[in-house]
């Protein structure tokens, strides 16, 4: 089904793997399409409770958009960038909106819209010599992705505006004091650490990491009120679920709850 990643699914996490490091992972309109894709699939897949992003290539995880795809024809680029941002912006929004939380593992460079993807996941893991590439205003764009919501979430507005107005490129040292980066941990051991938390998500009440996830995209743009009946309607949604009982009991009982994931 799909042509710039490989997934697969085993004990309740899809693994997704940007397979194209020869090309540098580019977004362009096949991955792009990919996405779109890979939100409904991921999103309509009740064996699905968590999800790791990885990428093939020790250079980068991405370098962001594809550049040699933007030069073929600069008249026609403006039409080009709606076709390939409604795919994956559809994806991106599927994705964000899901149950299942999502887990990426970041190396060497990761660009624009690409970063900006990262940013969106709930945990990022990164090896030491990460760097997060702002790259829009450096050839005279603005920034997509959701980037502006993801980065600002994760950093704040005015770390967010200087990183993108001065296209700036972040370490990971510096991405994990400012929230752009969950933990480092030597190249030896990003996948290890990143599947780790991958497993222990997909072992946990996943009804309820999805109201989690998404009480966290209103949080800023409803008033108190209406945030508050928001988290009312979906704790008694939870109270409803088989998971949200054996939380219960098992708490009763001092022992660890078994979740289903129902």
């Amino acid at each position: 089904m799909y042509d710039t990643l490989d997934l697969s699914v085993e004990n309740g996490v899809a693994t997704v793997c940007f397979n194209q490091p020869q090309r540098g992972n580019p977004i362009d309109g096949p991955l792009c399409n990919d996405i779109c894709n890979l939100g409904i699939e991921l999103s309509e897949r009740p064996d699905v409770r968590a999800v790791l992003f990885t990428a093939e290539g020790e250079k980068a995880f991405s370098y962001g958009g594809d550049i040699s795809a933007f030069l073929k024809d600069l008249d026609a680029l403006p039409r080009l960038i709606k076709r390939w941002t409604a795919d994956l912006h559809s994806g991106i929004a599927r994705l964000q909106r899901m149950n299942a939380p999502i887990v990426a593992a970041v190396q060497g460079i990761c660009a624009g819209g690409m970063a900006g993807f990262v940013a969106g996941a709930d945990y990022v893991v990164a090896e030491p010599g990460t760097k997060f590439v702002a790259a829009y205003s450096g050839i005279g764009y603005c920034n997509d992705a959701g980037s502006s919501i993801m980065f600002t979430r994760r950093m704040g507005i005015a770390r967010t505006r200087r990183y993108l107005l001065l296209n700036e490129t972040i370490g990971a040292e510096e991405a994990l004091a400012i929230g752009l980066v969950d933990k480092i941990v030597p190249a030896g051991e990003l996948q290890v650490e990143a599947r780790k938390m991958a497993e222990r998500l997909a072992a946990g009440p996943t009804l309820a990491y999805g109201e989690i996830r998404r009480l966290l995209t209103s949080v800023e743009d409803q008033p108190l009120e209406a945030q508050l009946e928001l988290e009312a309607q979906g704790l008694a949604r939870m109270a409803g679920t088989a998971d949200a009982r054996e939380g219960l009991k098992a708490f009763a009982e001092k022992r660890k709850p078994n979740f289903k994931g129902r």
